[in-house]
Order: structure tokens, then sequence, then C-alpha cells
């Protein structure tokens, strides 16, 4: 007796070879026979004309805090994610000093409509056990987090004593249950670290058997410099790098991409475990803060904010924006996505340009930042299809999506959030896959599945096989789509029919069904892998 079969469909195992024909038998949460299948189940899915892939794996997720607002984690189950990698770029929802926490109780009620109630990254993981959530997460353990708890906002070295701290928080949250460490090094406070701290996280890496993503320093104009900062990390410690969301950003910086490509293959023949991920859309999405220079993000939130307030500093942030973007068609193609407070909404959906209303975009997007409290969100709108599409069909490129769990309607609904919270995954399959024919159906499943799931340690998902835990969806080649739009972003894919986590149906028939049988997955259940 099965407690699940799906009968009828072609399977792609998530292995990268060649679909074939076969009922998948699914007891206890995992799968336990393949083949023709005549036994009774409790539940019977008859998939004919479809394809059985195992869920996809989100390598690159920031949902740390919105799962704890939305645990059914709409946006991403319904285009088939069944487990996230949160805690990227540096940022993780734990571990966090008194100061950090303190701030943190100030702002989620305002910014989640939730209380800000732990530490450790034991007890953080502990409260998303407790409510129960829809897609399997696993955490990174930040950097940028880890260095603000520890030096606040402050620039330079730790120092001896401020070293042994880092490292003893990070050891802490690897034994609690992190899969892995980021860094964000375009974002304060970890824009601020040498190489020598960043190559002592390495060898922590390296040692623990877990990944190290990296935001690189910079991805438009010492994007090469970038990437051989954090490649020699690699060389020096040995660690398994991931380098997050691959891109060329600015048209001036769109012919590096084949020294980029150069660089990272030449590293990997060298034995440097270097994979990347990406996103299928050609805007970015990020803070308009981090537009500003370094020297205004010194200190804690307060100070920082408290630099808007000064004349003299904010001539001198206007100076400085100028120098970095001297051309007004370069904030034609900054707009604004979220914001904060109400009074600034009416700008959301606007470029700065526009919304400046022939005012100095520079002037306006300070002053923008300042009656925001630095909260606001923009989109950036200067990547190249063509590089997109060469950065995808490299074989050591995975998906993700770069973004957080959205919803339709409660907390989660608010400004005009970056599509690929709705639509990353399907747009592969729709755009690369049907569309470009830039990939083979099996290679791209590979790509959102086995290879992530190799390159975290997670040994028991990503794959259809016996024994490994039954996440899989079910979706039609031929109908699967991203659906959502910059202007429109709140729209969920066509294609998916069933989603299915540890054994139990979440989308039955593109419904949600209210079931939340996600686990939160630990080092513990990891298997360490070095390879790329």
């Amino acid at each position: 007796m099965f407690d699940l079969i799906i009968s009828g469909a072609e399977i792609i195992d998530g292995s990268g070879r060649r679909a074939f024909r076969a009922d998948v038998g699914v007891r206890g949460g995992r799968i336990v026979a393949l083949g023709e299948m005549r036994g009774r189940a409790s539940v019977r899915i008859r998939a004919n004309g479809m394809i059985v892939a195992p869920g996809f794996i989100d390598i690159h997720s920031h949902s740390d805090y919105h799962l704890l607002v939305n645990p059914l984690a709409e946006s991403k189950i319904r285009q088939g994610v069944t487990t996230e990698v949160g805690g990227n770029c540096g940022y993780s929802a734990a571990p966090v000093s008194d100061e950090v926490a303190r701030e943190r109780r100030k702002s989620f009620p305002a910014s989640f409509g939730i209380t800000h109630r732990w530490r450790t990254v034991f007890e953080y993981l502990s409260r998303l056990e407790e409510q129960g959530i829809s897609v399997n997460f696993a955490l990174l353990c930040g950097h940028n987090t880890v260095r603000a708890s520890v030096m606040g906002g402050r620039r330079g070295l730790p120092g001896t004593s401020g070293y042994r701290k880092i490292r003893s928080l990070f050891e802490s949250s690897l034994d609690e249950g992190a899969v892995g460490i980021s860094t964000g090094l375009a974002y304060a406070p970890a824009c601020f670290a040498g190489l020598p701290e960043l190559v002592q996280l390495g060898k922590l890496a390296r040692e623990r058997g877990v990944i190290f993503s990296a935001h690189i320093r910079s991805e438009g104009d010492r994007l090469l410099e970038s990437l051989d900062e954090f490649l020699a990390v690699g060389n020096e410690s040995g660690a398994s790098l991931e380098i997050s969301h691959l891109k060329t950003l600015g048209r001036n910086n769109w012919w590096k991409l084949d020294s980029a490509f150069d660089r990272i293959e030449q590293a990997r023949k060298n034995g440097v475990a270097v994979s990347a991920d990406r996103y299928p859309y050609t805007a970015a999405n990020t803070s308009l803060a981090s537009l500003l220079p370094n020297w205004a993000l010194v200190g804690n939130p307060e100070t920082v904010r408290a630099r808007f307030d000064n004349p003299r500093t904010v001539k001198r942030l206007v100076r400085d924006l100028h120098t970095s973007h001297p051309d007004t068609a370069f904030w034609r193609n900054v707009v604004v996505s979220q914001v904060l407070k109400k009074a600034n909404r009416k700008w959301e959906g606007m470029d700065i340009a526009t919304a400046a209303d022939g005012e100095d975009p520079a002037v306006f997007a300070v002053e923008l930042l300042r009656r925001d409290r630095l909260a606001s969100s923009v989109h950036v709108f200067s990547m190249s299809e063509e590089n997109l599409e060469r950065i995808l069909k490299k074989p050591w490129i995975m998906i993700g999506s770069d973004s957080a769990v959205r919803s339709r309607k409660g907390p989660l609904r608010l400004g005009f959030p970056h599509p690929r919270a709705f639509g990353t995954f399907p747009r592969v399959l729709e755009k690369c896959v049907r569309g470009r024919k830039l990939m083979t159906l099996e290679r791209a499943i590979h790509k959102m599945t086995g290879m992530p799931a190799r390159k975290v340690g997670l040994s028991d998902r990503g794959r259809i096989r016996i024994g490994c835990w039954a996440d899989l969806v079910v979706f039609s080649p031929d109908s699967i789509a991203d659906r959502s739009l910059f202007r429109n972003p709140y729209r969920y894919p066509a294609g998916i029919e069933y989603v299915v986590v540890n054994g139990r149906i979440v989308i039955d028939r593109g419904r949600h069904t209210g079931e939340r049988p996600g686990k939160v997955i630990r080092g513990k259940d990891i298997r360490p892998y070095h390879g790329s």
C-alpha cells in the first residue's frame, strides 16, 4: 500500500540523463518504488502527458523572515520550489547580538508584522519548525550579520579578538544547523572586510565541509577584480565557492563576460571548487542605499540615517552619486520597487528620473532615502539579454531566484516586487528550453535540482530515485510559463499542476492545499561535498 502513486508521466530524475517513463510510488514521505505499479494507494495522480521532476531547489533565496510572515510560501511553492536556501548575500536571520536584536525588535512589527524573538540560529530554526512551513528550508550563516553583531558598522579589520568572536559565532551557528556561509561584499559592513578575513571564513567552510557563497564586491565596473578576489579565497582556503547571481552590470561592462568566464573556468581547471547561480531576467533588484558610497554606510542604522539630516553630508553624497552615475540615462533605468512609508508610495513603479520631476535625480534619490529611512528598494535595468543567455548555458551555472517569498494578499503584498519572486523557474523552462532552446529540458531540470542539491550537500533531495525524499513537481512542458510582469508582478505561473513536499501534496491541480510539510534542513542533514 502506497501513500501516493504518480502514474503515466515522463520522469526527469534531476541527474541530467534523458527522460524515461515510470510510475513513482511514495510511502512515509520518501520515494520507495519506480516502475509500473499496480498496487493500491491512498492517493493516485494520473499525470499522462506531464513531466514529473524533483522539486526545484532555490539555491539563492532571501525568505528568512518572509517564511515567518507567510509559511505557505505561495510565490515559491506555486513555481515548483520545494526547498529554499536562505541567508544569502551575507544577511541571515541569525545569529544576532543584543544590539542588533533590539534594532530588529523595533523595526520588524512595521516591516514584517512579526515580533523578533530570537538571537541564535537554533532559536530561529526552532521557530520555523514550530509554526510549520510549506517548503523545506536551509540557512546559510551571513557574514554581514555576524560582522554587524561583533563590530557594529565599523570600518577596518576585526583584530585578533574580533576574528576570534566572528569565528566563534560562525562555529556555533554551524553547530546549531546552518549549512554554509555567505557574504555580501557589495554591502555594509562586509564591504569593509579584506582578503585575510575572507580567507579565514573560507578555511572554516572547508573545515566544516560547507559552501561559501558571495555576492562579490562589484558586478559592474570592478567585476573582474572582484572575481579575482573571491577566486583567491577559494585558491587559498580550499573552500567550495558559490558566486551569487553572476552578471555584468552596466552596458559599459557587458564586454567583460568572456574575461569573467575565463577566470572562473581557469580556477576550476586549477582545482578551485567554484560554481555560480543566476536568475533569468536582465534587471536586478536591490536597496537604493546600495548605490551609495561605502563611507556613507559606516556605523549602526541610527548613525547612518542621521547623516541624511546633515546638509553638508547630503551635498557630499550627491556629489559622489554624480561621480559614480554621471549619466541621467542611468536613473531612467532605476525604478522604485518598494518603499517603507505610505507617503512615499506614489513613487513606486516610477523610475528615479521621472519621479524627480525636473529635479536632479541624485538629489531626489538621497531625499527619498532620507524620507524612507533608507528602506527603499529599486529595480535596476542594466544587463544584456545576450549575456544572460550565455551565462545560463554554462554547465556550472545553477538557477536561483535571488528573492524572498511573496503573496497576493497580506503583509507580503507590497510595492512592485521583482517577477523572479513568482516566475524564475517556470521562466527558464518556458523561455530557455521551449522558446530559445538554449538547453534540453533534462539539463535545465538538473540546474534546478540535482546540481544545487549536490553543491549544498543534500544527498537525499534533488533526485527522483528510491530512498530520496518525495519532493516532486508535476508540470506540462507545453504550457509551463512565467506570467509575472514588472508592472503586474503578483501573477502565479501557468502549467504547474501538482507540487509534493516530503510526500504530501501542497499544490493540487494548481491550488494550494494549506499543507505545511516542509522540513528545516540542518547541517547534520547534509553530506559535505567539495566539488564544483
